[in-house]
């Protein structure tokens, strides 16, 4: 199986020297660079899959670098990885294209599944964080007017019509994916397998025409689900 590239980008020295040798007791992952600032990391010669990226760099923060680093690897994957618990810098990170926000309290085993749940497509945000970004959504939240809407946003009846056909377990599984919690964090609280919450995530992505995790977060915050 090949191996999922890793560019570590922090400016602690320790904790990233720290955080590559415990990625590199995963067979899954490989490191293909390192860097302590964001541009020592566009200097990186191995293309890679993933980046693991800090927000508090010296010079240009990780957030504000993102695009850059999109620019000069369109195909790789922006996990951050901060002690940021800044709900705006986590907007920002979104907004400007990350894939995922974790802090660094993060367990070992948690980050690496991430890292594999990125690669595969979805978002990853903190549970802390998750509840702070749909807090945030609630309080900001324009009032809707009329006008195009996005295939995430379906027209009033139509998100009726969605909401009434999520069954009761499913609701369950809208509130706890609003929380932050993974597939095996639900499968956990529900005392269900972890295969069957995959299967239900699959049918609410179908149901509520949404494509990624953060979308049903916000739509829970819409819909009183949260």
């Amino acid at each position: 199986m090949k191996k999922i590239k890793l560019l570590v980008v922090d400016d602690h020295n320790l904790f990233r020297r720290g955080l590559i040798a415990l990625l590199m007791q995963d067979g899954r992952f490989e490191i293909s660079g390192q860097a302590a600032d964001l541009g020592e990391s566009l200097r990186a010669v191995t293309p890679p899959d993933l980046i693991l990226l800090d927000n508090h760099l010296p010079g240009v923060r990780g957030v504000d670098g993102i695009g850059a680093l999109k620019e000069n690897w369109p195909l790789a994957r922006i996990l951050m990885l901060t002690v940021s618990e800044n709900e705006n810098d986590l907007a920002g990170a979104m907004q400007a294209g990350a894939d995922g926000y974790l802090l660094k309290t993060v367990e070992s085993e948690q980050l690496c599944d991430a890292i594999v749940r990125v690669l595969a497509g979805d978002c990853v945000i903190s549970p802390d964080m998750m509840t702070k970004f749909v807090t945030m959504f609630r309080a900001k939240a324009p009032a809707p007017e009329p006008g195009p809407r996005t295939r995430a946003e379906p027209a009033p009846a139509a998100q009726n019509t969605a909401l009434d056909s999520l069954s009761a377990r499913e609701r369950e599984i809208v509130a706890l994916i609003a929380r932050g919690e993974s597939n095996k964090g639900i499968a956990r609280q529900l005392n269900i397998a972890e295969t069957t919450v995959k299967v239900h995530v699959q049918h609410i992505f179908r149901k509520l025409q949404l494509a990624s995790r953060v979308q049903v977060a916000l739509y829970a915050a819409a819909h009183g689900l949260a």
